[in-house]
Formats: structure tokens, sequence, C-alpha cells
């Protein structure tokens, strides 16, 4: 549909990077006519990483009448829709309504304890830990129905946005961010004699419940979104993701299978370059130490002390070559 965007807040970290993006950015959207205000807006901006994204759907508490955005100036910038080099592009498409809208959805969690109960929403994801990080024993349902009595480290159980977040690194299972399901993903669970438990994620559907029980302690530790809580005396946390959502702004080509090769393949290889290209660099760095030396130039050497060679002995310290080649 129509969105008539024209009052922008906008949200960043404190690092250099992002703090002279938002004098840019601010420069940009006053040329355009569109307001930057602390109240009543229609989008949100956030400059940053995932991180900031993250903290501006916490600022506006899950609010799901305004839209969100990011731009990226963080690292990995999975939730980052607008790079820095196209910031120009951003604002023509926010002047032309040329964006389209991604409802994620958001997981509802209680905590009931002997003495209260709380409610809170997290956009990724929720971790259950024992307080004193020792192995955790819980009953774990689905709607009505026992899943698994579960021993290990913990669980995590994140929303189809999260699914690329903290689960990714236990080996949960990447799911499109569309289709509001709830994961549960085991951490370092115990299968021996005495007990056995999944090993792999389960991917559920929106509006099913999931409970978990405490069995052996009643105290845990609860991270929402990465921030941690501990509770005592627990007797049942429920999270699950039903109706509510909140709006993300996306270029009309965004891709998400584009968006995961390019954010955490591209980079592996990348990577994998970068360190190739650092060990060549090494190999014809000990060559030449190698060919100074049989050219017989000065040199030194101690059983304590480093080799320097030539007038080269403040670029070419070669003590260790010295004895990984000849020792």
């Amino acid at each position: 549909g129509f969105m008539n965007i024209k009052k922008v807040k906008i949200f960043s970290n404190n690092s250099e990077k992002s703090q002279e993006i938002k004098k840019l950015l601010i420069d940009k959207l006053n040329k355009n006519n569109i307001n930057i205000v602390d109240n009543d807006y229609d989008l949100g901006i956030a400059i940053g990483g995932d991180g900031s994204f993250l903290r501006m759907i916490k600022e506006n508490n899950f609010n799901s009448d305004i839209y969100y955005i990011g731009i990226n100036a963080g690292t990995l910038g999975f939730a980052q829709e607008v790079s820095i080099d196209n910031i120009d592009e951003f604002i023509d498409n926010l002047n032309n309504n040329n964006f389209i809208v991604e409802e994620l959805g958001i997981q509802e969690n209680d905590i009931y304890t002997n003495e209260s109960n709380s409610k809170f929403y997290s956009l990724n994801e929720i971790v259950i830990r024992e307080k004193d990080l020792n192995t955790l024993k819980l009953s774990i349902y689905v709607d009505e129905s026992l899943l698994e009595s579960f021993a290990g480290d913990g669980i995590l159980i994140s929303t189809s946005f999260g699914s690329t977040a903290y689960n990714l690194s236990f080996g949960g299972s990447i799911v499109y961010n569309t289709f509001h399901s709830i994961q549960l993903t085991p951490i370092a669970p115990l299968n021996n004699r005495s007990y056995r438990n999944l090993i792999n994620s389960v991917v559920l559907p929106q509006n099913k419940k999931i409970t978990v029980i405490p069995k052996n302690t009643k105290d845990v530790i609860i991270s929402v979104d990465g921030e941690n809580s501990i509770y005592t005396d627990v007797v049942k946390i429920e999270t699950v993701v039903r109706n509510k959502t909140i709006k993300c702004l996306r270029n009309k080509d965004y891709n998400f299978i584009k968006k995961i090769n390019e954010k955490f393949l591209e980079l592996l290889k990348l990577f994998r370059v970068s360190i190739r290209l650092i060990s060549v660099i090494k190999k014809i760095k000990y060559y030449l130490v190698w060919r100074l030396y049989y050219e017989k130039k000065k040199f030194w050497i101690g059983k304590s002390k480093l080799c320097y060679v030539c007038n080269f002995y403040r670029i070419f310290p070669v003590w260790q070559v010295w004895h990984s080649i000849y020792l």
C-alpha cells in the first residue's frame, strides 16, 4: 500500500563512522523536505550494525504501527537494508514510495515464577540456561504435548528473523524471514546411556506455543535478544509467535536467498583468500631472508637474541625464521 513517510527518527550508535553517516543523512533528508523528529514519526532509521537495528526496535517497544529500516555501518549487517553508498537511492525510493513492506513475526514470552509473572517481546530469540551454567534439565511441551525431557547446557528458541543470528551458531536452521515460525535449538544436549535428546532443531509454525518447565533447578538465566537476566523460583516459561509483527522496508529487488549468499558465503570466501595471501607474503619474506644469508650479507646471531640481517635490521627480525629453517 501507499506509504506517506514525511517524519523520521534516526537511531545511531556512538561510533565515529555512524555519527558521520548520521550527519550526512540529516543533511540529505532536510534537502528533501523529510522532517527529523523525536516523537510521532512514520519511520525509524537505524545507523550501525544489526545491534543498532535491534536497539531501535526495543526503544520503540516493538511498535507495529511504524516502519523500520537500517543503514549498515557495522560488520555483517544482515538486518540492515541500505548500504552507505546507496543513501541517495534510499531517499529517492522514500520520496517515490518505491519500497516493499516485509512483516516480521515477533516472539511473545511469559515467565511464571512463584511470586510474579513477566511478559516481554523478542525479535531474535530467547536462551534458557542454568543460573551457574551447570547441566539444565527441562520438560519441553508443544501446546499440551511433551516434546522431550531435555538435559544439556540449555535451549535457544528463535523467530524466523532470528534464525540467522545466535541460532545459527548452534547449528540451527535458516528460516525465511516471513514464515513467522518458531524454532527450538538445543545447546550441547547430552546423549549417553542415561540421557537421550534431540540433537537437531525443531521448527514449528505460527501459534504453536512452547512451554519449558525447569526440573532439576528453578533458578535460570534467560537471555532475551542478548540481554541476560536471572530468574529464581521459575515455574514455567512460555513462548509463541502469534499475529504481532513489525514492518520493515525492503528494496524492491530484495532477495533473501541472495543476502544469505552475500553475508555468509561470499564473506567466508574473502576471508579464505586473505588467509592465503598472508601465507604467500610470509613465504616470500622467508625466501628473501634466506637469499640474504646465502649471499653472505652481514649477520649476527645469539641464542637469546634477535637476528638482524644487513641494513634491513628494522624490517626483518629473523631469529624465529632462522630456527624454523635451520634448527
